[in-house]
């Protein structure tokens, strides 16, 4: 017989409060078009997007996260002090070590809460939102805040055509804690590392140690590039239109819930094309609200989820108690879908 406790925590978790933070520069296609051959209609018409916004000198991924975790503690209606655990996605964290979560912790005014970050590219808000409600019902935190957050625009290639005008910064939490009923459904999630080299780094950065310059990519003016984000467009859009739907039906089947039985649906704010896709293949009725926070943020990638839940919720597009699918996909490739309850 095992002489171990078992662990106390609540039957159930949900999202308490959310938060969002969008740097204050908004960037419009003509920027975007400075540096590429391309035009505001053939962007529109191939992202959805007309707008992004990139982080001034001050917005760093710590300040952003700050911001954007403070409204959600506030909108959850609990002090700094009760949280337990601080889970931050991001890739735009340069610094190998130490986490940045660790920072966001200590400049939320938590009492030495657990914080670590994860790399889980544009599914990563899924994936901390599962972590955190693992922690909430087994007890090794009753508070977790979860922040997606990137600044895309230091990765972006502004000489790509096919990437430049992606990308977006800004930042989402949420607060999950304890629930008396089930408002997080099972996680559907996974990845598929065979098509990995889809959506990648355009260098590493070893190859940026002394001796491996002359392999370096260089710009027009033969400056050295820093590293960006790349995509095999055509190969990650029927990806993600013919397989994360497929992903959503059975988170969908996994919480017992038809679409019939939905209020709202935000998926991965990637493309606007592949968002209308996943509607009509997943068959939602009209009366369901979609997020398309894309056409005015751009691809945030592990913050556009909580950014465009945000969103709905402060234009009233969706209430307190809708019930929503979630679901994430990006780099790895890499997936999480699951139901909430809207708080």
């Amino acid at each position: 017989m095992s002489k171990i406790k078992p662990s106390k925590g609540s039957p159930y978790a949900r999202i308490l409060g959310v938060g969002g933070y969008r740097p204050t520069r908004v960037v419009p296609n003509e920027v975007i078009l400075e540096k590429i051959d391309s035009s505001d209609e053939w962007i529109r018409s191939r992202s959805g997007i007309e707008t992004r916004h990139w982080a001034g000198p001050d917005e760093t991924v710590a300040a952003m996260s700050v911001e954007a975790a403070g409204k959600a503690i506030a909108d959850a209606g609990i002090d700094a002090e009760q949280i337990g655990a601080v889970v931050v996605s991001t890739v735009s964290h340069f610094a190998q070590t130490p986490a940045i979560a660790t920072e966001i912790a200590d400049k939320l005014g938590t009492n030495k809460a657990a914080a670590f970050d994860i790399s889980a590219g544009c599914a990563g808000f899924g994936y901390g939102l599962t972590l955190a409600k693992g922690m909430v019902v087994e007890g090794s935190a009753e508070y977790v805040v979860v922040i997606g957050v990137e600044r895309l625009s230091d990765l972006t290639d502004l000489e790509d055509r096919a990437t430049a005008f992606l990308f977006g910064d800004g930042a989402g939490a949420v607060v999950v804690g304890p629930s008396k009923e089930p408002a997080i459904g099972p996680t559907v999630w996974g990845s598929e590392g065979d098509k990995s080299q889809t959506i990648k780094q355009t260098v590493s950065w070893d190859r940026y140690r002394v001796g491996d310059v002359a392999e370096l990519p260089l710009d027009g003016d033969g400056n050295i590039k820093f590293p960006a984000i790349t995509q095999e467009g055509q190969a990650v859009f029927r990806w993600a239109v013919f397989e994360m739907a497929k992903v959503a039906q059975q988170a969908l089947d996994a919480a017992g819930i038809s679409p019939d039985d939905l209020d709202v649906f935000i998926p991965h704010q990637a493309n606007m094309r592949i968002i209308d896709s996943m509607v009509k293949t997943l068959k939602l009725p009209e009366r369901v609200t979609v997020a398309r926070d894309i056409r005015t943020t751009g691809n945030t990638s592990a913050a556009s989820i909580p950014l465009a839940m945000e969103r709905l919720l402060a234009t009233g597009e969706a209430k307190s108690g809708d019930t929503a699918l979630v679901i994430g996909f990006g780099a790895g490739l890499v997936y999480a879908a699951t139901v909430v309850t809207l708080p």
